[in-house]
């Protein structure tokens, strides 16, 4: 791996979180390859970077929004094929109060090396813990 590749894809990680948090599903593009394959405890099964738009766009809480602080990247690389795994604490708010859900996450990925640059093929969120308030 050259040190070019684990930086796009610790990037990529990061653009993850941004478009999660800023709710900006017509980016989506830009991390998730199109065949992306999710799953996750809060939309369980989603095959397609359309579907995964459609899913987040109908279950949008514009009350709700969220911040994602993503650590621990560690990531192989096979060829254009990467496994990378991270930990993610996720805090659900609304605007001026403090959260009223905190989440401890585990994400099991593959990115793919595309034209376009590193793309997440396959996404795998764990949900390790939650925290009502």
């Amino acid at each position: 791996m050259t040190a070019t590749d684990r930086l796009e894809i610790n990037v990529l990680f990061s653009k993850l979180a941004r478009l999660l948090d800023e709710k900006r599903w017509d980016d989506a593009h830009t991390v998730f390859d199109r065949d992306i394959s999710i799953s996750s405890p809060r939309n369980g099964e989603i095959d397609g970077l359309d579907e995964f738009v459609t899913a987040m766009r109908s279950a949008d809480d514009p009350q709700v929004r969220t911040q994602h602080l993503t650590a621990g990247l560690l990531v192989e690389l096979d060829g254009d094929k990467a496994a990378a795994s991270a930990n993610s604490v996720t805090y659900f708010f609304r605007d001026g109060e403090a959260p009223f859900r905190t989440a401890g996450l585990k994400l099991d990925c593959v990115a793919v090396r595309t034209p376009a640059g590193w793309r997440l093929r396959e996404s795998r969120t764990t949900l390790l813990w939650l925290r009502e308030d």
